[in-house]
This record gives C-alpha cells, structure tokens and sequence, in this order.
C-alpha cells in the first residue's frame, strides 16, 4: 500500500463535521436496502456518527466497524454505548486488510474513504473478498470540482485546486465520486447504481459553521506548511483567501456546498 498521511488530520475542527453526518442523511442511498438480520462492515468508519445508524437499521443484526485511527475508534464505541446500539462493534484496523472471514457480511459501506486511500481497487477487492456472493457494497466519495462557494470570487477555483492537489499529494483521488462507478466496475462488481447529492450550507447557523471549519482547517498552520512544502501554494495565497472568507461569510447570499458521487453495487454470486 502507498504510504500517506490522512489529508484531513484529526483535529477538533473535522470531529465536528464528521459529528454532522448520519445514516439518514449521509447514506440515504443505501438505507433503503438494508433489512433487519443483516451482517453489514463500516469500513473508515471514523467516529461511528453514521455506523450507529446502520446497526438500528440492521438490528438484530450486527456492524462492525472499523477504522486505521483508534482514537476515532474509541468515539465510535462511546456513541454506540450511549445510544445503546450493542450490535455494533468496532476494530482498529487497515481497510486493505481486512480482519474478517471470506464471504462473511451481507453489506459492506464507506463514506469519504476511497478519495483518500491510494490504492483504490485493493481496497475494493478486498472488501469484496469478505462480502457474500450477492452482497452489496456501498460508497459515497467527494467530487472536489462539482463543490463550490457562492458568492465567488476569480480566486475562489484557486482555493478549491489547492485542495485537491493536496488530497492528490496524500495519494488521493479529489473526483473519486464521479469515478465509482467505472472503479467497481474494475474491481469485478455489478448491477452498479450511482447517483449524486450535495452537502449543502446555506442557513445562516450553517454558513457560519461552514466558514469556522475551513477557517480552521484549510487556514490551519499543519495545511499551509503542507501546501508551500508541497509547492501547491503560497502563504501570499492563502492571506488573501483567507480575507476573502471572511467576506463571503457576511454577504447575504453566502452559500455553500459539497458535492458527493455515490454508488451502489454487487458482489457476482458467480
């Protein structure tokens, strides 16, 4: 496996934004198709937000989850105890190497995985080693040139390339969820539904959590020195950018969003 660094850290800053999604919300495309009984794997599963909403779907069922950060690993566990979801588990562990038996779980799901690990279609193969004949893997990846900001200004293209190029310096893949469906595709999966969604900031209370975050990432030392280290851009670019953020957070039309590929598709029974 390539070696990389987790583009988006750690920090307080991204726990919140990973703190707002849920299964309702940030797997709609799959929620629907799982039944109670079903053995499902959260792989990436981060602080568990969204694995805590599988394991109501499926109970009395089982989830596991599991992710390579075991801090992340230790807030999954606490949010299953406090919302007394006891069929889920979860591991620290590699998603290309999975702990699980072949042919082992009736589902298998990620959110915002894939665009961050290198080597694509070894992760896929291996969740679909452990998948049963028939089962169905799912996946919701960011499409970084699809999102915006609005109102925007001859700049705004710069901050969002920046982004990209320091997903792709991690190894990354910035479109990942406009290129799913061809990589099952190669990864030997069928019967592939893709679709697309936003995750949209437009109320004011958004907006405002909106700017804090990328304020407090993307403005953040760890990612400037990434980004000049990397040659990708320059502290003069980001000063401006910045001010530019602060602008857009008071204009009366400030919108923003994310924008999300998302698949569905099947293990081959044959």
């Amino acid at each position: 496996m390539t070696e990389s660094t987790y583009t988006m850290g750690y920090g307080e800053e991204f726990r919140q934004m990973l703190d707002r999604r849920s299964a309702d919300s940030h797997a709609a495309h799959l929620m629907p198709l799982l039944k109670p009984g079903m053995r499902v794997l959260d792989f990436g599963c981060g602080p568990g937000t969204i694995t805590v909403g599988l394991a109501q779907a499926v109970d009395p069922g089982e989830v596991h989850g599991i992710d390579i950060e075991e801090s992340q690993i230790n807030l999954a566990r606490a949010a299953a105890e406090a919302g007394g979801h006891h069929n889920a588990t979860f591991h620290v562990g590699d998603v290309t190497d999975l702990p699980f038996d072949d042919n082992s779980f009736d589902a298998a799901h990620c959110h915002a995985v894939l665009m961050h690990v290198p080597d694509t279609l070894g992760t896929l193969s291996e969740v679909k080693r452990v998948l049963k004949p028939g089962g169905i893997i799912s996946s919701r990846e960011c499409i970084v040139d699809s999102s915006f900001l609005e109102p925007s200004t001859e700049n705004t293209a710069e901050e969002w390339a920046t982004f990209a190029n320091l997903l792709r310096a991690n190894g990354g893949h910035p479109q990942m969820g406009k290129e799913l469906k061809q990589k099952l595709i190669e990864a030997g999966f069928s019967d592939i539904t893709a679709t697309a969604s936003f995750d949209i900031f437009s109320a004011p209370a958004d907006v405002a959590f909106l700017h804090a975050f990328i304020g407090d990432w993307f403005f953040s030392k760890d990612v400037i020195a990434a980004a000049t280290n990397h040659g990708i851009a320059t502290q003069e670019q980001f000063d401006l950018w910045r001010a530019e953020h602060d602008e857009w957070k008071d204009h009366a039309g400030a919108v923003g969003a994310l924008a999300f590929g998302e698949a569905v598709a099947v293990k081959p029974r044959s």
